[in-house]
């Protein structure tokens, strides 16, 4: 889709269920990709700037221009406790849009956590206070206030769509985005994933093979494999 809507900040945002966000944050970014029939993810060049990062909340979202962090101070009066926010530009940038200040005025509006398609700095002040990041790029270079872009519409972020409310899960896998309408039957389902790999990984332990586990060895006989002394 092609960011079509500028100078915009929709206040009114529904938002996903906050017992099926509790639920879904108990699960892994690869176990929530898995139970959505492996759809959501973001490209994996987003990545956390620093180790351990990790966020779950529903979704504020920013359309940036390029080299201009101005939405994102806007974006700022829009967050709710418990949100994140990701923030996509009109084209490739990556630039320091974001750093320690705004991550300080985030989290007192009870942020989780920043998704951003472009660059961000002061890394190591983001790591001390734990504040989670997943970035195109970390790059020094700042940005100006001049050019408008939107807050709360529709946005594509390494390539994958989030609107406002959606839940957005981020880990060292990567980043997935769960529709807010999906959030609670993802939620179960990743659950019910969950369990049966635990008992897999019961049998695996065990010192049983996967071709036993997954019962492949009839469909890899079917398609012609053969096992020669």
């Amino acid at each position: 889709m092609e960011h079509t809507e500028i100078g915009i900040v929709r206040t009114a945002v529904t938002r996903a269920d906050p017992e099926a966000v509790a639920a879904l944050s108990a699960y892994g970014v690869a176990t929530i990709h898995e139970a959505m029939g492996r759809a959501g993810l973001m490209r994996p060049y987003l990545r956390p700037v620093y180790p351990k990062a990790r966020m779950c909340g529903t979704a504020v979202t920013v359309l940036l221009q390029p080299g201009d962090n101005w939405m994102l101070h806007v974006a700022a009066e829009q967050i709710r406790e418990g949100d994140v926010v990701v923030a996509a530009c009109t084209t490739e940038s990556e630039d320091g849009f974001f750093g320690e200040l705004l991550a300080t005025s985030f989290r007192a509006r009870g942020c989780q956590g920043l998704v951003i398609d472009g660059g961000v700095r002061d890394v190591a002040d983001l790591e001390r206070m734990d504040f989670p990041v997943f970035s195109r790029a970390i790059h020094a270079k700042g940005t100006v206030k001049a050019t408008l872009g939107s807050v709360n519409v529709p946005v594509v972020c390494g390539n994958a769509l989030v609107r406002p409310g959606d839940v957005v899960v981020a880990d060292a896998d990567g980043v997935v985005v769960v529709p807010r309408e999906r959030a609670a039957v993802v939620a179960a389902t990743a659950a019910a994933r969950e369990a049966a790999e635990e008992g897999r990984r019961a049998r695996f332990r065990a010192g049983q093979l996967g071709l036993d586990v997954y019962d492949m060895r009839g469909p890899l006989a079917e398609l012609g494999l053969r096992y020669e002394d």
